[in-house]
């Protein structure tokens, strides 16, 4: 049985431009940056080699974005995304590009008829998701230490397998063998 109550226009609209919202479902939709308090965070994923790299960056216009991928990745890396304007330009940083579009209910497209799915960016789509939901139980991060919420999350994303190794250089005891240092 449904709720009669519920149903219907919730709330009144915001629209005092002088009074800021109070809450995140207030605010106007549209691209963060860190002067509108969302500050994005740039990504790439190796295909082949899974590693991850996460930015904080100050906004996602497209000399950013563009420096990012540059900083980032080899020069001869196929670099796949969707069709957002501020990708269009990769190509200057020597990258090769590669889209699928959204907009046009494109997910997924096998270039060259083998039957698999080449161009795509859905592993990278499945990394915000995992890095959304490990944010929200922290219930709201200030955008100060933000940078190193992500800092967290890529170390547990990148590390594979814990050995005596890792867990020697995480406490700061060197490498060895001899059990009497």
């Amino acid at each position: 049985m449904r709720c009669i109550r519920t149903r219907g226009k919730k709330g009144i609209p915001h629209t005092d431009p002088d009074d800021p919202p109070r809450r995140r479902a207030n605010q106007r939709p549209g691209h963060g940056s860190m002067a509108n308090d969302r500050p994005p965070v740039a990504g790439v994923v190796g295909r082949e080699s899974g590693l991850l790299r996460l930015r904080v960056v100050d906004r996602t216009d497209g000399p950013t974005l563009r420096e990012f991928v540059r900083r980032m990745t080899w020069p001869t890396v196929l670099v796949y995304t969707d069709e957002w304007a501020a990708y269009d330009r990769l190509p200057e940083v020597a990258r090769w590009h590669a889209t699928v579009c959204h907009a046009a209910g494109e997910w997924a497209r096998d270039e060259d008829g083998d039957g698999v799915n080449e161009v795509h960016d859905n592993t990278l789509e499945g990394i915000w998701t995992g890095l959304r939901n490990y944010l929200r139980k922290f219930r709201g991060v200030n955008k100060v230490y933000l940078a190193q919420y992500v800092a967290v999350f890529l170390w547990a994303y990148n590390i594979k397998a814990v050995t005596d190794e890792f867990l020697r250089v995480l406490m700061g005891v060197g490498a060895t063998t001899d059990c009497r240092t």
